[in-house]
């Protein structure tokens, strides 16, 4: 094989992987800045990456993208459900403070994030990738059986566990055997996001619109309210079949990054093969193009007591200061993690309840059924799907890319909160709505791309925690403000709206711009 830019920087008494790392300092090329990343496995880095762009877009990696999107989809199905089965919860149980429900939501959510995206990190890719989905069903299914509002909101926080940690593990593993030519299929995934939307909603229609008390009942039981136990276990067979066909008809393999990381190449390089044997190609790749990385005398760590005090060295901040080594490269941290927790604030803070609000003013309105609450949620969540689609041609728009899509997105999302509040009857109300759902599945399918391509492929998972575990502290603030501003009001909405315009100005203010450049 052709002798490697590596070896002729080893030849040079040059760093290994400087010359490999070309562009690192190109913001034309590359959104890291140089010397972020240890110098051995930054070159390693690139070498695997040229590996997978040379085996190109083939069978194995679209598999991964159809069992990737049941993560997506179930990131939106669950919070979905627990707004849906919101008010006919309410209404059985006649807890004091509702929002508690969200707000248990939301700690299993945080929980979720900062387990699973801090420890694929740790402890490898593939078993959080094929544990989330199992857990959030079983969870789900059980939940079916509570005999009282402080049940759900147990199981809603177990649920909620394995929900957390879908996108951050899912992410990061789709984009470490994704070629740089197909990185746009990141926006493209959150269609299942709003597919996911959809389906809970016709789902709901007949289980939640004809089998629950009515808004204005005055003595629910558990016999006139059985619709939402019928809704859970189905929402919760529906995320079993999803894992059913992630852990026993694919065959997941773990990052070769990863395993390089942590000395094991020969494995690394076996995945590679076996990934373009996959796809009925060759690769080139051999154990010696990543040895010559490696300057004279390094040792890898491979032995069992090497990989305990390796995964203990990882769990310190090594990870966290790498993504704030340069002013510019801190600043881009810190601010995506101030949009992912606006947006993880206004969100719930409207979406969580909309349902609520749909039926409470709908009463107001005189036709506050729960038929029609349903059948508007169905028709927000169709709304939804359009604006996916329309994310993913955005983000490779000239002049525009993730940047402008998202920081333009994220405005017109809070624009059209402040517009719901100007409806004088049902039908407005809906219109407004279904605006809003458009515009945040546009914003939502570009975030959930453009985050992880920010951060190197060694502290992806890392990146992709810090930025959800920002956006669920600030989801746990929702129902807290929720109780103590009445849901019947338009002052949740109003916070709602200004949060999603504030985060959209600061998205304008992001250094880099990931369009039309290979991930590390």
């Amino acid at each position: 094989m052709a002798e490697s830019p590596a070896q002729k920087g080893n030849e040079n008494g040059e760093h290994p992987g400087e010359d490999l790392a070309i562009g690192i300092e190109d913001e034309d090329v590359s959104t890291i800045p140089k010397g972020t990343i240890d110098p051995v496995y930054e070159a390693k880095a690139i070498v695997l990456n040229k590996a997978i762009q040379d085996i190109g877009m083939g069978w194995y990696q679209w598999q991964l993208f159809v069992v990737v999107g049941f993560g997506w989809a179930s990131d939106n199905l669950w919070p979905i459900v627990t707004s849906l089965i919101f008010t006919p919860i309410l209404n059985e149980f006649h807890p004091t403070r509702g929002p508690l429900l969200s707000l248990a939501q939301n700690i299993g959510l945080l929980a979720g994030a900062m387990f699973w995206g801090f420890g694929c990190d740790i402890f490898g890719r593939r078993w959080a990738f094929n544990l989330t989905l199992g857990l959030t069903a079983v969870w789900g299914m059980i939940a079916a059986s509570a005999p009282n509002f402080a049940a759900i909101g147990v199981f809603a926080a177990f649920w909620s566990f394995g929900v957390g940690g879908n996108l951050p593990v899912d992410s990061a593993i789709f984009l470490e055997f994704l070629p740089g030519t197909h990185q746009y299929l990141l926006t493209i995934l959150s269609i299942d996001w709003a597919i996911a939307q959809v389906i809970a909603n016709l789902i709901a229609w007949p289980l939640l619109g004809y089998r629950t008390c009515q808004q204005t009942d005055t003595d629910c039981t558990r016999s006139k309210n059985m619709g939402w136990r019928y809704f859970m276990v189905a929402m919760g067979g529906l995320t079993l079949i999803m894992f059913i066909l992630r852990f026993f008809c694919f065959t997941i393999f773990e990052s070769p990054k990863y395993l390089m990381g942590k000395g094991l190449d020969e494995e690394a390089v076996r995945i590679v093969h076996e990934v373009a044997r996959r796809n009925k190609k060759t690769s080139a790749l051999s154990v010696e193009d990543l040895k010559a990385c490696e300057p004279d005398g390094y040792v890898g760590r491979a032995t069992a007591g090497d990989v305990v005090k390796r995964k203990l060295e990882a769990i310190n901040l090594d990870h966290v200061r790498s993504l704030f080594a340069t002013p510019k490269l801190a600043y881009s941290t810190g601010a995506l993690m101030l949009v992912w927790a606006f947006i993880g604030l206004g969100y719930p803070l409207y979406n969580a309840f909309l349902p609520y609000i749909q039926s409470t003013r709908g009463v107001d309105f005189g036709d506050g059924s729960t038929y029609i609450t349903y059948r508007n949620s169905l028709i927000i969540a169709v709304l939804g799907v359009p604006g996916a689609l329309l994310g993913g041609v955005l983000v490779e728009l000239p002049h525009f890319g993730r940047r402008g899509a998202l920081s333009l997105s994220t405005i017109l999302t809070g624009v059209f909160l402040y517009c719901s509040t100007t409806a004088t009857n049902s039908s407005s109300l809906l219109g407004w709505n279904c605006a809003f759902n458009f515009t945040s599945n546009i914003m939502y399918a570009v975030l959930y791309a453009f985050t992880p391509e920010l951060f190197p492929t060694k502290d992806r998972g890392t990146g992709n925690a810090l930025t959800a575990t920002s956006n669920r502290i600030f989801g746990i603030m929702a129902p807290i403000v929720a109780m103590f501003a009445n849901l019947q009001t338009a002052a949740p909405v109003y916070t709602s709206g200004a949060l999603f315009v504030a985060a959209g100005l600061l998205v304008g203010t992001l250094p880099f711009e990931s369009r039309g450049k290979a991930s590390l």
